[in-house]
């Protein structure tokens, strides 16, 4: 079905009006007043596509189903990955113009450290330790190094860090950065913080109301990350039937075909070769499920052209200077020689 705009109407308004339910009205204080720098409001992405393997799938079925794919993104990490698979991903995305997001890693859930698995959830993703961060900027490095121009990211350490090195040409100045859905702000204020530590986009987290996004777009034009059906671990939410509020609510938007009752796969292996596949699969066909209503409802105006990928003039903190490595600390030079034995 093709995506072209008419006028937009609320599901299953003109049937219920008939028998004495008419729907609320349209708040228009309520609308994002934001868009993508190319004009558009929405773009998509397709999430979990761990692989080459499950990228030619998806690849193979947005082409069947008529989805269009702004963004390819994966949760493993970059990592996960040898040289050549990496390289063949950006290579395919590249010649489909569909931006490829790898994952930064490692993470607090994949470590030693315990307390991600207490019932609190203990710090979470984030990046423990020097070590971590360093790994973090390692895969950051060899991702770029090898192509890739989308980074996902899950602490904040880690974002304003790779920020730094943007700004500081260590990184390509194109590169963009995403923040994971398992990180993601729930209050204006956050969003507002996450901008300026660098994020080019923010996945929000599935259960965030309506009128949460329009409290987000009063103080925010970063693009959104959501979830229109969202993994179990993030919920399981299944939200196809409010795209077109999400949409005008949160632009610019990237609506992320995810996949409910679906076991996890990360990290990935080719132990869940099968699992990874049909789940890619099916993904793609959730996607032309949303696509299919919002062109229903009339509300499939306003995409991006394909290849759009990049965010826009964002907020920022100010970036200090690089500050010159510290000498190693030195014995005070009237230090007392204890002697030996003693």
């Amino acid at each position: 079905m093709p995506l072209t705009a008419s006028a937009p109407r609320r599901p299953g308004a003109e049937a219920l009006a008939r028998v004495g339910h008419s729907s609320p009205a349209v708040d228009p204080s309520d609308t994002s007043p934001h868009a993508f720098p190319d004009g558009g409001t929405w773009r998509t992405e397709v999430p979990s596509v761990e692989g080459p393997e499950a990228l030619a799938v998806v690849l193979e079925e947005s082409a069947r189903l008529d989805v269009p794919v702004h963004r390819i993104s994966q949760g493993s990490g970059v990592w996960m990955l040898r040289d050549a698979e990496i390289t063949e991903m950006a290579g395919a995305c590249a010649a489909r113009d569909i931006e490829l997001c790898l994952f930064t890693g490692p993470r607090g859930t994949w470590d030693t450290g315990g307390s991600t698995r207490t019932d609190s959830g203990g710090g979470g993703l984030r990046a423990r330790g020097h070590d971590a961060l360093a790994g973090c900027v390692e895969d950051a490095l060899r991702a770029t190094e090898l192509g890739v121009r989308c980074l996902l990211v899950a602490d904040e350490g880690v974002l304003w860090t790779l920020h730094r090195m943007r700004a500081a040409g260590v990184l390509p100045a194109d590169v963009t950065f995403k923040l994971s859905a398992l990180t993601g702000p729930v209050n204006p204020a956050s969003y507002a913080v996450y901008e300026q530590l660098g994020a080019d986009s923010l996945n929000v987290p599935s259960d965030l109301t309506l009128a949460h996004l329009t409290e987000i777009r009063r103080v925010s034009r970063a693009p959104m990350d959501m979830y229109v059906e969202a993994p179990d671990d993030l919920g399981g939410y299944v939200r196809m039937y409010e795209a077109a509020e999400l949409i005008r609510r949160g632009a610019p938007l990237y609506l992320k075909f995810g996949l409910s009752r679906s076991p996890g796969i990360y990290p990935y292996g080719a132990q869940l070769r099968d699992t990874a596949l049909a789940s890619a699969r099916e993904r793609v066909r959730r996607g032309r499920l949303v696509l299919d209503l919002l062109a229903r409802h009339g509300a499939c105006g306003g995409m991006s052209p394909l290849g759009s990928r990049l965010p826009g003039a964002l907020r920022r903190f100010a970036v200090p200077a690089a500050v010159p490595v510290e000498a190693p600390l030195k014995a005070p030079t009237d230090a007392v020689d204890v002697p030996e034995g003693n």
